[in-house]
């Protein structure tokens, strides 16, 4: 032990980047995500990136199984998962294959030998004989070949546990010993295992017996001669929390519920990525929040539309499939004038396509996809912790402006996480329900009266004397009833377009985030691809280049100045994980010759890949 503790060598690093990867049964997201509350819980700033395949348990040993989990950490301000990994620990074969392409040169290697045996070899692939620990293929990596799973199995004998339980305990070991490689505590860890594990005492000892054992294992092995210190990142003061993207969603409209004083239901059916706010908010009862797991897209959105005529905030959740099963609905919301916030977190498709992938390809679909002319806010987060902001604000819209709003996020900040500060209850905007209970002396109801917004007022069914006619036919202006009055149809559609356009007054202009008004080159950015932009653009500024990053919240309507601030710019480039969305709206509304940069692989933009093409456009 004296002579381990004489060779240890300790190092001060900035940042890291940590891939856990594996079969999709061997717990690399528990892991990571165990890794990073301990990260956050610490101070660290960090981005994460969870990447699973969409079956519950994928084919063993191969690629298309392969689950992953990255981290990135450090003590200066994250904004991305990291283009390559500094870190990789491969419990197999398959899991070594994906992923050894984005490790650095020089990178760390942990690996589980008994996932590189002949079977698992066959099963990811490699050539006849060809094992990557044995033929010096890695010899630019500095490689650790640890049997995790042996040494679970020592740990816990005597345990009596089966072998299916014990198998399951590996990951605790990993996670230990990078616990010790990066001088990280394990009381967090073990506090969580002991609440999920409650009922189980057994397994709950098993996994911190494991966990202890990696720990030790890197403390008194002289195989593993270098630990790594990440000190705290300067963050604003306040109180924080790791947080997900859709735990953020869920705790938004939580507080936007008590900002405006009114009960939250939310109508749901369960669909990946969007599940989990249903399932977050329904830990809320006590907070008078009704959950409601409907029997199908289009029941969800329609008891969320009744919710909302008897005088609740109103949520129905989904992902692109069933966005498209909501859109009758949704067009009743609009022809009934209430308020409803609508919630798209996107992923690869068409149609199942890659449900546990990321992807932005529902913008047009937000803008246009509605029968007859229906025009709604549409507004989109740009990480995990900025889904609080927005979603807040998409409540606030809804209920002041009497109208259905879409809220967009995607699999990417849905299930990645960051820290997040809490805000104080007075930070908050107020949110104002626009309820009349009753009528000024001598006024008759005119339910679809418009004040200088353009917004009618809200009545809940029985408010004595104010009975009045609604439904999904067009209305005559004011009085709501029924008109098939050919300037009166032509009327009510232009004063409903009228009400989502005088947003625009009330939302904060486009400025850059970063960079200089009348650059160069500006990165016009929406949703998740805002981290990797901010990086590019960060690091090229650093570079000497003229560049700037705009970023938006609001698509529809646009901030009132954006067509001006973009003609001021020489070239403007909007990097889009689809074939190029905004694109076209950026295109037809501000006669700008934008240029797309598009990726649909169910994958976010790196930092390489963004600065690669902006010094492409740059340079020609």
């Amino acid at each position: 032990m004296e002579a381990v503790e004489k060779k240890l060598q300790v190092k001060q690093v900035d940042k890291v980047v940590v891939r856990f990867t594996g079969d999709s049964g061997d717990g690399m997201q528990l892991t990571g995500m165990q890794f990073t509350d301990t990260a956050a819980l610490l101070g660290n700033d960090l981005s994460t990136f969870p990447d699973y395949p969409s079956e519950i348990r994928a084919p063993q040993g191969t690629v298309a199984g392969v689950s992953g989990f990255q981290v990135h950490f450090g003590s200066t301000e994250i904004y991305t998962p990291g283009d390559q990994y500094d870190v990789l620990v491969a419990m197999n074969a398959a899991a070594l294959k994906v992923d050894l392409p984005r490790l650095k040169r020089g990178g760390i290697i942990i690996a589980n030998t008994q996932g590189f045996d002949a079977k698992n070899l066959l099963l990811a692939k490699y050539p006849e004989g060809a094992n990557p620990l044995e033929n010096g293929s890695l010899d630019n990596y500095i490689v650790h070949k640890v049997d995790v799973t042996r040494l679970t199995k020592e740990c816990l004998v005597g345990s009596g546990l089966g072998t299916k339980e014990i198998d399951r305990s590996k990951n605790m070991f990993v996670l230990g010993l990078l616990f010790w490689m990066f001088d990280k505590q394990l009381a967090y860890t073990v506090n969580f295992i002991r609440e999920k594990f409650a009922k189980k005492p057994e397994i709950a000892d098993a996994n911190i017996k494991v966990l202890q054992a990696g720990w030790n294992y890197g403390e008194n092995t002289e195989i593993f001669p270098t630990q790594f210190k990440v000190a705290p990142a300067k963050l604003p003061p306040g109180t924080y929390r790791n947080i997900t993207g859709n735990q953020a969603t869920a705790i938004g409209l939580v507080a936007a519920a008590e900002k405006a004083a009114l009960p939250l239901f939310i109508g749901s059916y369960p669909i990946t990525p969007a599940t989990d706010i249903l399932q977050e908010l329904s830990k809320y009862k006590a907070n008078d929040i009704k959950t409601f797991q409907a029997e199908d897209e289009i029941a969800g959105i329609c008891s969320a539309i009744g919710a909302s005529y008897v005088g609740d905030l109103a949520v129905t959740t989904t992902s692109g499939p069933g966005m498209s099963l909501k859109t009758e609905a949704l067009g009743l919301a609009t022809m009934l004038e209430l308020p409803l916030v609508v919630v798209n977190v996107q992923r690869g498709g068409p149609s199942t396509g890659l449900p546990t992938k990321t992807e932005q390809a529902d913008l047009l679909q937000a803008m246009y996809g509605r029968h007859g002319e229906a025009p709604l806010p549409v507004l989109a987060a740009h990480s995990p912790s900025d889904c609080f902001d927005t979603i807040f604000e998409a409540c606030k819209l809804a209920v002041e402006h009497m109208t259905p709003v879409i809220f967009l996020s995607d699999g990417y900040i849905a299930n990645g996480s960051e820290p997040w500060r809490f805000p104080a209850v007075e930070d908050l905007a107020d949110i104002t329900p626009r309820f009349l209970e009753k009528l000024p002396e001598g006024e008759k109801l005119l339910p679809y009266k418009r004040d200088e917004l353009f917004v009618r007022s809200w009545i809940k069914p029985g408010t004595s004397g104010l009975e009045h006619r609604i439904g999904g036919l067009e209305k005559q202006a004011d009085t709501g009833n029924v008109s098939y009055d050919p300037l009166n149809h032509e009327k009510m559609v232009r004063l409903r377009a009228t009400k989502v356009k005088k947003i625009e007054d009330l939302i904060p202009l486009a400025l850059p985030d970063s960079g200089r008004e009348g650059a160069r080159l500006v990165v016009l950015g929406w949703g998740s691809t805002y981290g990797a932009i901010k990086t590019a653009v960060k690091e090229l500024l650093q570079e000497g280049f003229d560049v700037a990053h705009v970023h938006l919240r609001h698509i529809n309507p646009f901030p009132k100045n954006l067509g001006e601030l973009l003609h001021n710019f020489n070239h403007v480039l909007i990097p889009e994980m689809n074939s190029g969305q905004l694109l076209q709206l950026i295109r037809a509304k501000f006669l700008l010759p934008a240029t797309g940069y598009s990726k649909v692989q169910g994958l976010p933009f790196t930092t390489i890949e963004l600065k690669e093409k902006i010094l492409e456009l740059l340079n020609a």
